[in-house]
C-alpha cells in the first residue's frame, strides 16, 4: 500500500524529477516507511519523452524487500503500485513456470512479470485492490506484444481495479502526462491549477484538467497527451444472467457462497503486520469478525461509541467481540471532541465530502492502536441489498412509469405548481421528486438518482445563482454507463449496479482511501472481492431478497455463525449523531462557517440560499445532510483553494452532498 505518482513527457529529466518529488512529498502520509524514485536516463527515454515515477510506501508484505519501483530482469519494464494483489502467490508460481525470476516476496513484482507475459490483459489475472503504472522502456516488437496497433506501443500503462477500491488520477498538461494517487498531489506538482466555477459545482464529475481513471479501466499512452482508455470489467456486464439459467435452490446457493466467503476473507488476512476490523453492530462487519476470528489469532476490533445511546452501537459490538474472542477497543466520541478534531478531519479529505469524516475518526483510532491494516464491511450494502434504495427505487420507478400515462399538459401544470412550493416546506421535496420523475418516465436510473440526491434541482439552481441544474445532466455524467446497464437487469440487481458504480466508488471508497491513508492505514474490503461480486450479481433476483430478513443471502450463507440479535435488529447506518450535534456542540461553528464563505466560493454560491438551508435545518424542515455538506465544502475550499487562480470541480449533488438516502 502506498502513494504513486509520475510524469511522462518532460523534455528535461531534472524537471521531471522535481515534479515527482513535489508530488511524493504531498503524499508522505500514504507511505511513511519508504520512498522510491526512478528517472529515465538520457539513453532510455520513452521515444522522444522523458519520464519519472515515484512512490511512498506503507510496508505490509515483504517488509524489507518491497521497495519500488520494481523492474523486470532486463531492467527495462518498471512498475509503481498501490494496493494488494491477493492471488500473488498463485500468480508467482505460474510466472516462475514461464521462466521469470523473482527477487522479492512482494506482490508488486508479480505485476511487472504479468505485464511482460500478458500485456494489457494482465489485469484479467489480478485479484485484489490496485492502481498501478508501468513504464515500458523496451524497443522493437517486444514492446508491442500486447497492442492491437503495431505502431502504438503501450509505453505507459495505467490500470485500476475492477471496483475502484484504489484511486488513480491523471492530467494532461503542456503536452505531458501526470498521474497520482491523490488529486492533492497533482495540485502540488505545480502544473495543475484548479479553478472554481458554477458549472463545475453543478454537474462535472471530477476536477477540471484532472481525470479519474474509472473503476475496471486501464489506459495506455502512445503519446503523453493521448491516453487510450478501455473498460475491461464492469458489474453491469458481469451481472448479465446466462441465456440458459440454471435453477438452484436457496439452500444450495448458500452452500456455495459460504466457502467463497471464507476464501475471500482468508486472502484478505495475508499480512506481515497485525490487522484489525471496523466493527459495528451490523451484519457485514459481524460477518467479517466471525470469519476472520476462525482463521487468524489476535484479531483486533474497533467500534466508535457516543454518549447518545440511541446512536451508539457499542453494546452489541461488544457482545460480538466477546463471542468471537477478538481484542476489542471502543473509541469514545462526543460532539465536543468532534468539534476539536473537525479542522484536521476536513484537511485530510482529498475532495470535499460529508461522509469521509466518519471514517477519519475510526481510522485514527485504529492507527493509534499501532495497526497498519484494517478490514471494512464496505460493499455489503451494495452487493447484498442493505440500503433503502433497494426498496424505494423500484417503487419510485413505478410512479415514474405512471407519468407516461399522464397528459403532458397535466405534467407541465404539476411541475409549475411544485416549483413555487417553499423550499423546506412539508412534502415539498417529495412533490418535486415526483414531478421530476414524471418528466422522465424511463424509470429506474432517474428513480435511483432522486432517491440518492440530497439537494433537489431547484435548490441547486438557487445555491448556484440560477445555474441550469438540469436533473438529467446532473446524474448522466456519472451514471450514464451504469444506467444503461441497470435498465437491462432486474430491479434488485439494477439498483446494485447503480449503487456500486456511483455512491460506492465516487464517495465511499474514495473517501475511505483518502482519510485512512491520511493516518497511514490500509483498509481492505473483502466483500468487494470481484469473485464474490460476480457470484452474487449473477444469481436470480428471487434468492437475493426475502421479506423480513435483511441481506437474506449473506444471512443464509453464514447461518448460526451470525448472532440472531445482529440479524434481527433494525437497519442502522454508520452515521454520527450529526443532527443533534448541529443543534448542540457543532451548531455555532457551522453557523459561523456558513456565514463566512471561502474566497473561492464567494463568486459561486448564493449567500442567501446558503443561509436559507441553515434556517430550514434549525426550523426542522430539512435534515442535517444539506447544511453539513455545504459546511464541509466551504471549509475544504478555505483550506485547500487559496487565491483566485483556483479551478476546483465538485458535483454539489453527488460528490459534495452524497449521503445515505433520506
Amino acid at each position: 500500500m502506498c502513494g504513486i505518482c509520475g510524469v511522462v513527457g518532460s523534455a528535461r529529466s531534472d524537471v521531471a524529477e522535481s515534479i515527482v518529488r513535489r508530488m511524493m512529498a504531498a503524499m508522505w502520509h500514504r507511505g511513511p516507511d519508504d520512498e522510491g524514485l526512478f528517472v529515465t536516463p538520457p539513453g532510455a527515454r520513452l521515444g522522444p519523452w522523458g519520464a519519472a515515477v515515484g512512490m511512498r510506501r506503507l510496508s505490509i508484505i515483504d517488509l524489507p524487500g518491497g521497495h519500488q519501483p520494481v523492474f523486470n530482469e532486463e531492467q527495462n519494464v518498471a512498475v509503481v503500485f498501490n494496493g494488494e494483489i491477493y492471488n500473488f502467490q498463485e500468480l508467482r508460481l505460474a510466472l516462475e513456470a514461464r521462466g521469470h525470476v523473482f527477487r522479492t516476496r512482494s506482490d508488486t513484482e508479480v505485476i511487472v512479470h504479468a505485464y511482460e507475459t500478458w500485456g494489457e490483459d494482465c489485469v484479467d489475472h489480478l485479484r485484489g485492490m490496485f492502481a498501478f503504472a508501468v513504464l515500458d522502456l523496451r524497443q522493437g516488437p517486444a514492446a508491442r506484444t500486447a497492442s492491437p496497433d503495431p505502431n502504438a506501443a503501450p509505453r505507459v500503462f495505467l490500470a485500476r481495479d475492477r471496483l475502484g477500491i484504489k484511486p488513480l488520477y491523471y492530467a494532461v498538461v503542456n503536452g505531458a502526462l501526470l498521474f497520482a494517487s491523490e488529486v492533492r498531489a497533482l495540485l502540488e506538482s505545480g502544473w495543475v491549477s484548479p479553478r472554481l466555477s458554477a458549472e463545475a459545482l453543478e454537474s462535472s464529475p471530477g476536477w477540471q484538467m484532472v481525470v479519474p481513471l474509472a473503476s475496471g479501466e486501464f489506459g495506455r499512452a502512445v503519446h503523453p497527451s493521448d491516453i487510450r482508455r478501455k473498460a475491461y470489467w464492469n458489474i453491469g456486464e458481469a451481472a448479465r444472467p446466462s441465456p440458459t439459467p440454471v435453477k438452484r435452490a436457496r439452500g444450495a446457493i448458500a452452500e456455495q457462497l459460504r466457502p467463497l466467503l471464507e476464501d475471500v476473507v482468508r486472502s484478505h488476512l495475508i499480512a506481515d503486520v497485525p490487522l484489525g476490523i471496523f466493527l459495528s453492530s451490523g451484519i457485514d462487519s459481524t460477518a467479517l469478525a466471525a470469519l476472520a476470528s476462525r482463521q487468524r489469532r489476535n484479531v483486533h476490533t474497533f467500534t466508535v461509541v457516543f454518549p447518545e445511546q440511541d446512536f451508539s452501537e457499542g453494546d452489541l459490538a461488544r457482545q460480538t467481540a466477546e463471542r468471537f474472542g477478538t481484542q476489542h477497543q471502543e473509541l469514545q466520541l462526543s460532539g465536543e471532541e468532534m468539534q476539536a478534531r473537525l479542522e484536521e478531519a476536513v484537511s485530510s479529505l482529498d475532495q470535499p465530502t460529508m461522509d469521509g469524516i466518519n471514517m477519519y475518526i475510526v481510522s485514527w483510532g485504529v492507527r493509534q492502536a499501532g495497526l497498519k491494516v484494517a478490514l471494512s464491511g464496505l460493499g455489503g450494502d451494495e452487493i447484498f441489498g442493505g440500503y433503502r434504495t433497494f426498496h424505494w427505487t423500484p417503487h419510485l420507478a413505478r410512479l415514474a412509469t405512471l407519468g407516461g400515462f399522464v397528459p403532458r399538459a397535466v405534467r407541465s401544470a404539476t411541475a409549475a405548481i411544485v416549483v413555487k412550493l417553499r423550499e423546506g416546506s412539508r412534502h415539498a421535496d417529495a412533490a418535486r421528486k415526483l414531478a421530476a420523475l414524471w418528466r422522465n418516465p424511463d424509470a429506474l436510473p432517474h428513480a435511483y438518482f432522486y432517491t440518492r440526491a440530497v439537494f433537489p434541482c431547484e435548490q441547486v439552481a438557487a445555491l448556484l445563482n440560477g445555474a441550469a441544474a438540469r436533473e438529467e445532466s446532473l446524474w448522466r455524467a456519472r451514471l450514464e454507463e451504469a444506467a444503461r446497464q441497470a435498465v437491462l437487469l432486474g430491479k434488485f440487481t439494477g439498483v446494485s449496479c447503480l449503487e456500486t458504480q456511483s455512491y460506492l466508488v465516487n464517495t465511499l471508497l474514495r473517501d475511505t482511501d483518502a482519510v485512512s491513508m491520511s493516518h497511514s492505514l490500509e483498509v481492505r474490503v473483502p466483500l468487494l472481492d470481484h469473485r464474490l461480486v460476480e457470484f452474487v450479481a449473477q444469481l436470480p433476483e428471487s434468492v437475493k431478497r426475502r421479506r423480513g430478513t435483511p441481506k437474506a443471502l449473506l444471512v443464509d450463507a453464514l447461518g448460526k455463525l451470525l448472532p440472531a440479535e445482529v440479524v434481527h435488529q433494525p437497519k442502522r447506518t454508520f452515521t454520527f449523531p450529526w443532527q443533534r450535534w448541529l443543534h448542540g456542540a457543532l451548531g455555532a461553528k457551522v453557523a459561523a462557517g456558513l456565514a463566512d464563505l471561502a474566497p473561492a466560493l464567494r463568486p459561486i454560491l448564493n449567500r442567501n440560499a446558503v443561509q436559507a438551508v441553515w434556517g430550514d435545518f434549525l426550523a426542522g424542515r430539512t435534515s442535517w445532510s444539506r447544511p453539513w455538506s455545504l459546511y464541509v465544502l466551504n471549509e475544504w475550499c478555505r483550506r485547500h483553494l487559496q487565491g483566485s487562480n483556483t479551478e476546483f470541480v465538485a458535483d454539489l449533488r453527488l460528490a459534495a452532498a452524497a449521503a445515505h438516502p433520506r
